[in-house]
């Protein structure tokens, strides 16, 4: 299917420098592969949120409090 996409001039001329090394003379295929991509990131994404909201529960109160003191502890040290 044909549809249209706004690019600026740098992403233009990035793609069209990939296509051409890759023997393409067009970037229709890297920007239906760039959309492949981020689908299976979005999908993968929405089975990780499920898997986290379906253990929601699973701690009880000192499980709960250890961890949440464990992660401020390691947050103090975030960078």
């Amino acid at each position: 299917m044909r549809t249209t996409i706004e690019l600026d001039d740098e992403q233009r001329a990035q793609l069209l420098e990939i296509a051409a090394r890759r023997g393409m003379k067009g970037f229709s295929k890297l920007v239906r592969e760039a959309v492949d991509v981020y689908l299976q990131s979005q999908a993968q994404r929405g089975n990780e949120v499920r898997a986290a909201l379906a253990m929601q529960g699973l701690l009880d109160d000192e499980e709960a409090a250890d961890l949440a003191s464990r992660c401020a502890a390691i947050r103090e040290d975030w960078r």
